[in-house]
Protein backbone atom coordinates (compact mmCIF):
# COMPACT_ATOMS: atom_id res chain seq x y z
CA UNK A 1 0.00 0.00 0.00
CA UNK A 2 1.36 3.11 -1.31
CA UNK A 3 1.00 6.39 1.08
CA UNK A 4 -1.02 8.95 0.35
CA UNK A 5 -0.85 12.72 0.82
CA UNK A 6 -3.36 14.66 2.72
CA UNK A 7 -4.79 15.87 -0.59
CA UNK A 8 -4.71 12.75 -2.44
CA UNK A 9 -7.02 11.09 0.57
CA UNK A 10 -9.15 14.64 0.61
CA UNK A 11 -9.47 14.24 -3.05
CA UNK A 12 -10.47 10.38 -3.41
CA UNK A 13 -12.78 10.71 -0.67
CA UNK A 14 -14.53 13.60 -1.75
CA UNK A 15 -14.87 11.45 -5.57
CA UNK A 16 -16.35 8.55 -3.46
CA UNK A 17 -18.85 10.90 -1.75
CA UNK A 18 -19.95 12.84 -4.66
CA UNK A 19 -22.53 10.03 -6.21
CA UNK A 20 -24.40 9.86 -2.74
CA UNK A 21 -24.88 12.93 -3.03
CA UNK A 22 -25.95 13.80 -6.98
CA UNK A 23 -29.38 12.33 -8.05
CA UNK A 24 -28.14 12.46 -11.74
CA UNK A 25 -32.39 12.33 -12.30
CA UNK A 26 -32.63 15.72 -10.26
CA UNK A 27 -28.95 17.21 -11.45
CA UNK A 28 -30.08 17.34 -15.36
CA UNK A 29 -26.93 16.87 -16.49
CA UNK A 30 -25.39 19.76 -14.08
CA UNK A 31 -21.93 19.19 -12.30
CA UNK A 32 -21.54 20.07 -8.42
CA UNK A 33 -17.67 19.95 -7.65
CA UNK A 34 -17.61 23.38 -6.41
CA UNK A 35 -20.38 23.51 -4.32
CA UNK A 36 -19.40 19.69 -2.63
CA UNK A 37 -15.91 21.14 -1.87
CA UNK A 38 -17.85 24.24 -0.66
CA UNK A 39 -19.50 22.05 1.80
CA UNK A 40 -16.87 19.87 2.69
CA UNK A 41 -15.06 23.01 3.79
CA UNK A 42 -17.53 24.01 6.30
CA UNK A 43 -17.59 22.34 9.49
CA UNK A 44 -20.39 21.54 10.44
CA UNK A 45 -21.29 23.46 13.70
CA UNK A 46 -24.39 22.47 15.71
CA UNK A 47 -26.16 23.91 18.46
CA UNK A 48 -29.08 21.95 19.77
CA UNK A 49 -28.29 19.13 22.07
CA UNK A 50 -28.08 15.64 20.27
CA UNK A 51 -27.62 16.90 16.81
CA UNK A 52 -23.92 15.90 17.38
CA UNK A 53 -25.41 12.54 16.52
CA UNK A 54 -26.19 13.65 13.11
CA UNK A 55 -22.38 14.67 12.81
CA UNK A 56 -20.93 11.44 14.33
CA UNK A 57 -23.27 9.71 11.72
CA UNK A 58 -21.24 12.47 9.19
CA UNK A 59 -17.78 10.80 10.77
CA UNK A 60 -19.36 7.40 10.04
CA UNK A 61 -18.30 7.85 6.21
CA UNK A 62 -14.86 8.11 6.90
CA UNK A 63 -14.36 5.23 8.32
CA UNK A 64 -16.77 2.93 6.19
CA UNK A 65 -13.87 5.23 3.65
CA UNK A 66 -11.23 4.16 5.32
CA UNK A 67 -11.91 0.48 5.36
CA UNK A 68 -13.18 0.33 1.78
CA UNK A 69 -9.84 1.92 0.62
CA UNK A 70 -7.32 0.89 3.21
CA UNK A 71 -6.28 4.59 5.00
CA UNK A 72 -5.10 4.68 7.91
CA UNK A 73 -7.63 6.10 10.21
CA UNK A 74 -5.25 8.74 11.70
CA UNK A 75 -5.05 10.12 7.75
CA UNK A 76 -9.38 10.51 8.08
CA UNK A 77 -8.74 12.45 11.00
CA UNK A 78 -6.28 14.97 9.22
CA UNK A 79 -9.05 15.75 6.95
CA UNK A 80 -10.92 17.99 10.07
CA UNK A 81 -13.71 18.33 11.59
CA UNK A 82 -17.52 16.73 10.94
CA UNK A 83 -18.38 19.00 7.43
CA UNK A 84 -22.03 20.09 6.22
CA UNK A 85 -21.66 17.67 3.14
CA UNK A 86 -21.44 14.55 5.36
CA UNK A 87 -23.54 15.53 7.87
CA UNK A 88 -26.15 16.21 4.28
CA UNK A 89 -25.48 12.55 3.42
CA UNK A 90 -25.78 10.89 6.84
CA UNK A 91 -28.89 12.44 7.14
CA UNK A 92 -29.55 10.64 3.65
CA UNK A 93 -28.68 7.26 4.62
CA UNK A 94 -31.36 7.51 7.22
CA UNK A 95 -33.64 8.61 5.12
CA UNK A 96 -33.62 5.93 3.24
CA UNK A 97 -32.88 3.51 5.67
CA UNK A 98 -36.13 4.99 7.61
CA UNK A 99 -38.79 5.85 4.48
CA UNK A 100 -37.29 3.70 1.58
CA UNK A 101 -35.38 4.72 -1.43
CA UNK A 102 -32.30 5.68 -2.62
CA UNK A 103 -29.64 7.81 -0.21
CA UNK A 104 -28.60 9.66 -3.44
CA UNK A 105 -32.14 10.90 -4.30
CA UNK A 106 -32.41 12.03 -0.65
CA UNK A 107 -29.58 14.00 -0.51
CA UNK A 108 -30.74 15.71 -3.67
CA UNK A 109 -34.59 16.49 -1.96
CA UNK A 110 -32.26 18.01 1.11
CA UNK A 111 -30.62 19.85 -1.37
CA UNK A 112 -33.33 21.04 -2.87
CA UNK A 113 -35.15 22.23 0.78
CA UNK A 114 -31.84 24.16 1.18
CA UNK A 115 -31.99 25.75 -2.14
CA UNK A 116 -28.36 24.39 -3.04
CA UNK A 117 -29.21 22.63 -5.71
CA UNK A 118 -29.61 26.12 -7.70
CA UNK A 119 -25.44 26.37 -7.37
CA UNK A 120 -24.32 24.24 -9.88
CA UNK A 121 -20.93 24.57 -11.59
CA UNK A 122 -19.09 27.30 -12.20
CA UNK A 123 -19.33 28.12 -8.45
CA UNK A 124 -18.37 31.18 -8.76
CA UNK A 125 -17.86 33.79 -5.94
CA UNK A 126 -21.41 34.85 -5.99
CA UNK A 127 -22.77 31.41 -6.03
CA UNK A 128 -20.13 30.66 -2.77
CA UNK A 129 -21.43 33.49 -1.03
CA UNK A 130 -24.73 32.09 -1.32
CA UNK A 131 -24.06 28.76 -0.32
CA UNK A 132 -22.18 30.44 3.10
CA UNK A 133 -25.42 31.65 3.53
CA UNK A 134 -27.54 28.81 3.25
CA UNK A 135 -25.23 26.75 5.50
CA UNK A 136 -24.90 29.27 8.32
CA UNK A 137 -28.74 29.07 8.49
CA UNK A 138 -29.64 25.92 8.40
CA UNK A 139 -26.51 25.43 11.48
CA UNK A 140 -27.56 28.41 13.38
CA UNK A 141 -31.15 27.36 13.00
CA UNK A 142 -32.77 30.56 11.71
CA UNK A 143 -34.79 29.23 9.45
CA UNK A 144 -38.69 29.41 10.02
CA UNK A 145 -40.24 27.59 12.50
CA UNK A 146 -42.07 25.25 9.91
CA UNK A 147 -38.38 24.16 8.47
CA UNK A 148 -38.39 26.19 5.59
CA UNK A 149 -34.38 27.04 5.08
CA UNK A 150 -33.58 24.30 6.73
CA UNK A 151 -33.18 20.28 5.56
CA UNK A 152 -36.84 19.52 6.62
CA UNK A 153 -39.70 22.41 5.89
CA UNK A 154 -42.62 20.83 7.29
CA UNK A 155 -46.44 21.98 5.89
CA UNK A 156 -48.18 21.15 9.20
CA UNK A 157 -45.67 21.65 11.56
CA UNK A 158 -46.50 20.60 15.65
CA UNK A 159 -43.33 22.18 16.81
CA UNK A 160 -40.75 25.22 16.22
CA UNK A 161 -38.39 23.34 14.21
CA UNK A 162 -35.69 25.77 14.74
CA UNK A 163 -35.86 24.33 18.31
CA UNK A 164 -36.16 20.55 17.47
CA UNK A 165 -33.14 18.01 17.12
CA UNK A 166 -32.77 16.76 13.59
CA UNK A 167 -33.74 13.39 14.24
CA UNK A 168 -37.13 14.61 15.06
CA UNK A 169 -37.37 17.12 12.20
CA UNK A 170 -36.99 14.22 9.97
CA UNK A 171 -39.27 12.00 11.21
CA UNK A 172 -41.79 14.86 11.22
CA UNK A 173 -40.65 15.34 7.63
CA UNK A 174 -40.80 11.70 6.85
CA UNK A 175 -44.50 11.32 8.66
CA UNK A 176 -45.72 13.71 6.31
CA UNK A 177 -44.48 11.85 2.83
CA UNK A 178 -45.63 8.33 4.34
CA UNK A 179 -48.51 9.04 7.42
CA UNK A 180 -48.22 4.98 7.52
CA UNK A 181 -45.36 5.50 9.39
CA UNK A 182 -46.84 7.48 12.29
CA UNK A 183 -47.65 4.43 14.06
CA UNK A 184 -44.14 3.21 13.96
CA UNK A 185 -42.31 6.31 16.19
Amino acid sequence: MSRRTIEEVREEYLHWLEPQLNDKSGSQGKTYWGLLNFMFDTPFIWSVPLDDNRVADGLELRTEFSREFQVRHRDMEKLGPGSFLEVLIGLSRRLGFAAGGRPSGWAWELLTNLELNRLSDPFTRPKQRKAGEIMQVAMERTYLPDGTGGFFPLAWPDDDQTRIELWYQMNSFIEELHPEHRHGN
